[in-house]
């Protein structure tokens, strides 16, 4: 039988053979990978650039488009605001005791005897200063605004006799509402 020879065509190369050969091919395709791998990432930013852009335009363009509303509805803005606090002010007017309203409950709990002589109205309270021949009347007085819803306290503050030539007795009164 005649004998066969073998022909090889792949080189025999001792690099490859070798350890530190092994090695230096396998990092050599895994560093192919990496690069191409980070081409795709770059190509892929890249790409995705123009998408941003053209989210960036049309959110621009409707800044732009609601400033515009915006400022077209700013006088309409202002007058409704005016009206607004107007409002506001009417309410806290109306929603609080009136002055007239605390006059007329002291002076329909006044008793015939009792003059009052001077009346002083502030934020949250009323002074009352006036005279009576009769504790009594004052006492009644006194009674009678206790008895007033409207009214939350009522002290009297001083006494005193009067010095002009009927003897009459001086009072002092704080109301709070």
């Amino acid at each position: 039988m005649p004998k066969t020879k073998s022909i090889n065509l792949l080189p025999q190369d001792e690099f490859d053979a070798s350890v530190i050969g092994r090695v230096l091919h396998w990092a050599m395709g895994t560093f192919r990978i990496i690069v191409i791998v980070t081409e795709m990432i770059v190509m892929g930013a890249f790409i995705s650039r123009f998408w941003l852009d053209a989210q960036n335009s049309a959110v621009s363009n409707n800044i732009k488009v609601k400033a515009a509303q915006i400022s077209a509805q700013a006088t309409q803005e202002k007058q409704f605001r005016e009206i607004q606090s107007k409002v506001n002010v009417y309410k806290a007017i109306a929603t609080g005791t009136q002055p007239s309203q605390i006059i007329d409950n002291v002076t329909s709990n006044l008793p015939p005897d009792v003059t009052l002589t001077g009346v002083s109205i502030s934020a949250n309270s009323v002074q009352i200063k006036g005279s009576s021949p009769s504790d009594q009347e004052i006492a009644q007085f006194i009674a009678n605004l206790k008895a007033e819803t409207l009214f939350k306290t009522v002290d009297l503050n001083q006494v005193s006799l009067s010095q002009s030539g009927t003897i009459q007795t001086v009072f002092i009164i704080q109301i709070t509402y």
